[in-house]
């Protein structure tokens, strides 16, 4: 577990989450519920119960010791309230070293360059002491704020898969992205 993210922007504190967090992530799944619901795949009742978010810190925190993925909380500078989430997931190492990188941002903290902000910090923890080269970020054709984010990040488009991710319900086609580590 020495690979734990503890990191900090000027806005934001960014780290795996401990079972502590329990209540305020799911605080932060009940309020964007709705805000969220047409960007990920449905969701049923369990998901917003505390159990459920128990279980998914348990589950991250085995990920992340596993090297297999590394779900991420971005709190504010004083550690009480989710702005966000990020996770780099599906790590594969070898001769590949990448990753799928997926976010989310609660509805009151869009717009502002948070998740941008927290981003930045967590693809320089990923390309740095993670020691990743490739890291892969796709999204909805309709997203046209993650594919501005992506793009100002350092993203470029690879591709475009058919059906790719069942979403809302619906399979649904996707833009491929990804970033590979800055050379130097």
């Amino acid at each position: 577990m020495d690979r734990l993210p503890q990191l900090r922007t000027e806005r934001t504190r960014i780290r795996l989450a401990e079972a502590a967090d329990a209540p305020e992530l799911l605080r932060y799944r009940i309020d964007n519920r709705a805000h969220l619901a047409p960007w990920e795949p449905l969701r049923d009742a369990a998901f917003y119960t505390l159990a459920h978010c128990a279980q998914a810190i348990a589950d991250g925190r085995e990920a992340a010791r596993q090297d297999r993925g590394y779900p991420c909380l971005v709190f504010d500078p004083g550690g009480a309230e989710i702005l966000a989430t990020f996770t780099l997931a599906n790590v594969v190492r070898g001769a590949f070293q990448a990753c799928h990188l997926g976010y989310g941002v609660a509805a009151h903290a869009q717009g502002r360059g948070l998740m941008h902000e927290a981003l930045q910090a967590g693809l320089a923890w990923a390309f740095g002491p993670l020691g990743l080269h490739r890291v892969m970020a796709n999204h909805l054709p309709s997203n046209e704020r993650s594919a501005r984010l992506l793009a100002r990040l350092g993203f470029e488009r690879e591709g475009y898969a058919k059906r790719y991710l069942c979403i809302a319900g619906v399979w649904e086609d996707h833009m491929l992205t990804a970033k590979t580590r800055p050379e130097g």
